[in-house]
């Protein structure tokens, strides 16, 4: 086993006994150096699901947050109960004000979605961070995309969600969002957290950084669900630009765009829960 990544947070759960679905999403890493975790869920699950999934979160080494929304980042707080002095690596803007916008109703309504912690939160837990914009190499074989370039004209995120600039909102591009890349004998395994920057984009930067390198895997949320219908069919149509082996859609990626990915992709589209593990 050269790499094996384990769903603790996603919103729905698999067979295991009391493991807990939540909105969010977390993933464990067990590569042959160490253990990683990529983002944290909202904070209901991250703890228990890893028990009950024997994953133990003290011999995490590293974590790696694709953005700031509190339904990646909310169970930071307590995985720093048990592993003080964590290296956290992870956007500058994590740290923004966020809201999401929708219309119940009749009525606009704002809610929060930013972290719910601020750095100096993290670093009296003992936190070491690691503040990134730019891809980076962590280790030999592990990559941070930083900020992704948005050079698909049809990929124009979710106009749902906002910043806080002074005292106004604004439209949030979010730029933090990062995803992880894992070299591995049989290709790349891409790992996104909701892909905001854009599926595509995302896949235009790692096709630049690793031009050499097929895609074994994409795994976890493409924010298919919440988008337009033309820029979804868009983003599908152009996943097959770039060949892969296995495609996983979680979390934000929607039921309907999921199930729409294994029609379009039925030998390698497989669905993802709290449980799955993709082994390569």
């Amino acid at each position: 086993m050269e790499l094996r990544i384990t769903i603790l947070c996603e919103n729905t759960a698999g067979a295991t006994a009391k493991i807990i679905g939540e909105h969010g999403f977390a993933a464990f890493i067990e590569k042959g150096e160490g253990n990683y975790l990529f983002d944290t869920g909202q904070g209901l699950g991250l703890v228990k699901n890893a028990s009950l999934l024997k994953k133990d979160l003290r011999t995490v080494r590293k974590v790696f947050l694709s953005h700031g929304h509190r339904d990646h980042t909310g169970g930071l707080l307590s995985l720093l109960k048990i592993c003080p002095n964590l290296e956290i690596f992870a956007h500058p803007d994590i740290f923004l004000k966020r809201f999401s916008v929708r219309e119940v109703q009749g009525k606009e309504v704002k809610s929060p979605i930013g972290v719910t912690f601020s750095m100096q939160d993290l670093l009296k837990k003992g936190a070491r961070l690691q503040l990134n914009k730019e891809f980076l190499p962590v280790t030999e074989d592990l990559f941070l995309t930083g900020e992704v370039p948005r050079v698909m004209p049809f990929e124009k995120g979710d106009t749902r969600l906002y910043k806080r600039e002074g005292n106004h909102l604004v439209p949030d591009p979010i730029l933090d969002d990062q995803s992880l890349v894992v070299k591995t004998a049989r290709g790349l395994v891409l790992l996104l957290g909701c892909a905001h920057s854009g599926l595509i984009n995302i896949l235009h930067l790692v096709r630049e950084k690793f031009p050499q390198d097929p895609i074994h895997a994409i795994l976890g949320g493409m924010h298919l669900g919440f988008l337009d219908e033309d820029q979804k069919w868009e983003s599908i149509g152009a996943l097959q630009d770039f060949p892969f082996d296995r495609i996983g859609p979680c979390h934000c990626t929607g039921q309907k765009a999921s199930a729409e990915l294994f029609q379009t992709f039925p030998d390698k589209c497989f669905f993802v829960r709290v449980g799955s593990v993709l082994e390569v």
